[in-house]
């Protein structure tokens, strides 16, 4: 899949963030561990949508722009840990490292409970690197959720405005 540069990302990720800790009077420090959490809860949203462990059902998976649009979110809280961090990496190879998405979803949960026990870049960076690797297993490529990504930023921003 290539090399993915997420400069971008990152800078457009600390200002949403410094919206929200104006807004809601936080800091990183203070929400570390509820950021953690809601990494979690969003990769478990994500998981949920490609019904990928639902061995009991024949539905397939939710629509492309559900699924992105988890994605999305589960990339918002993974770019804002990493800048808590302040984390030293910010491009990486996209790999398919699991064969199957029940598999990929279980490594990332490994990597970030080592990532909540440790907190620091090395686990962070292997953190990161499993959620990305789902990118290949979900069939989607960067460019598709670059622009998830930025939409969904849209959509946060106006919640931030509306006082979500």
């Amino acid at each position: 899949m290539g090399k993915i540069i997420l400069d971008e990302l990152f800078l457009a990720q600390k200002e949403l963030d410094a919206t929200i800790a104006k807004n809601h009077n936080i800091s990183y420090e203070t929400t570390r561990h509820r950021r953690i959490m809601a990494c979690l809860v969003e990769i478990g949203e994500l998981a949920n949508a490609t019904r990928c462990f639902k061995y009991w059902s024949n539905k397939g998976k939710e629509s492309d722009d559900i699924v992105l649009d988890e994605y999305a979110d589960g990339l918002h809280f993974l770019l804002s840990l990493g800048i808590d961090i302040k984390t030293s990496k910010k491009s990486y190879n996209i790999t398919k490292h699991q064969d199957n998405l029940t598999d990929q979803f279980l490594e990332i949960y490994h990597r970030l409970d080592e990532f909540r026990k440790k907190q620091d870049d090395k686990t962070y960076i292997r953190a990161f690197q499993s959620f990305l690797n789902l990118l290949p297993l979900l069939g989607y490529r960067w460019a598709s959720l670059r622009k998830a990504y930025f939409k969904k930023l849209g959509v946060n921003y106006n919640r931030q405005e509306n006082n979500y």
